[in-house]
């Protein structure tokens, strides 16, 4: 319903609801803009990671290739999130011994990826303080989500799209766009786009999505990389796999795996799933996932399961790079002591 470029007759059905929606966002919005609310600034610059639309666009694995190009420009940056599908609302710091119930599977996985300092909680403000208290060499936080989070003033956002665009153009629930497309690139944002063309009207720049390699759990928990050259792969090809994904667009994930030659049986799970109780039979021989799901699978509690983990790379095209640091510059200049 959704996807069309056009709304469907479902759609319009639903339009009124998706008029309040807007009525109710728009005015919590314009509440901090009038000053009636007030926002909180973090103790150093902050760059949001969002999107317009409901689901996935590739926010994780962005926030992932931000750590490494910022660390790059002279940066030590910190990422701060929500934590979606924690047990508790309570400010926490992320660490490797982390469970994904308690911090959520998108922080450890960012925070197994890059090593980078993360913390999270519902209340972002007082993570965000948590986090720089904890780790005063950070300058510059990363938010993981939060665009609609009007209560945090970023400075500097990334707005990522995938191949989806906004969908059908409306609101939700009659579409799936938690806030409208701007006529242009707000300032101090930038556009990148999870997808082989741009999908809006507004400018920007290309990342590219693959799967790295592929290594046995155990390995990938102990912080391993896939075997150069080939990736791992040669290894899986010719066996029958169950591959899972609890992902927003998990068929995404098998046509990468059936790209690279493997002959898979697929179980898609909803975005986020627990894996408690195994969603698996208890018998099934190997299993691929995401590292969004591994990070809920201790090797010891997969049973005789032999599983595999696929590792994802996003690389932003080269100009991404000397935008970045055009975006910054600005804010390291300001808080440089």
């Amino acid at each position: 319903m959704w996807a069309a470029p056009t709304p469907a007759l479902a759609a319009r059905a639903l339009q009124p609801l998706s008029w309040l929606y807007a009525a109710l966002a728009d005015g919590h919005q314009a509440l901090y803009r009038l000053g009636l609310l007030r926002a909180v600034r973090t103790p150093v610059p902050l760059l949001v990671v969002g999107n317009l639309v409901a689901g996935g666009a590739g926010k994780t694995p962005t926030v992932v290739a931000l750590i490494g190009l910022l660390r790059a420009q002279g940066w030590t940056p910190g990422v701060i999130s929500r934590g979606h599908g924690r047990h508790d609302a309570a400010v926490q710091q992320v660490t490797r011994h982390s469970a994904a119930a308690e911090v959520g599977d998108e922080p450890l996985l960012i925070h197994l990826r890059t090593l980078a300092p993360v913390a999270v909680g519902a209340d972002r403000a007082a993570a965000a303080a948590a986090l720089c208290a904890g780790h005063p060499g950070v300058d510059i936080l990363v938010a993981d989500d939060g665009l609609q989070h009007h209560r945090l003033q970023h400075d500097m956002a990334v707005l990522v799209f995938d191949d989806r665009g906004i969908g059908n153009g409306l609101r939700l629930p009659a579409g799936p766009l938690r806030q409208a497309l701007p006529r242009r690139v707000p300032p101090h944002t930038l556009v990148l786009y999870n997808a082989a063309q741009p999908s809006t009207a507004l400018p920007g720049l290309r990342g590219t999505r693959r799967l790295a390699g592929v290594l046995p759990l155990a390995a990938w928990w102990q912080g391993q990389a896939p075997a150069s050259g080939d990736g791992g792969w040669p290894a899986l090809r010719g066996r029958r796999l169950l591959a899972a994904a609890g992902l927003a667009r998990p068929e995404a994930f098998f046509a990468m795996l059936e790209a690279l030659g493997l002959q898979i049986d697929r179980l898609p799970l909803r975005d986020h799933h627990p894996l408690i109780p195994r969603p698996w039979p208890a018998d099934t021989p190997a299993l691929i996932v995401t590292e969004k799901d591994a990070v809920k699978l201790p090797p010891d509690a997969v049973g005789q399961t032999q599983v595999w983990v696929a590792t994802l790379d996003f690389q932003p095209e080269p100009g991404f790079a000397a935008a970045l640091r055009e975006l910054c510059a600005p804010f390291k200049t300001h808080h440089e002591p």
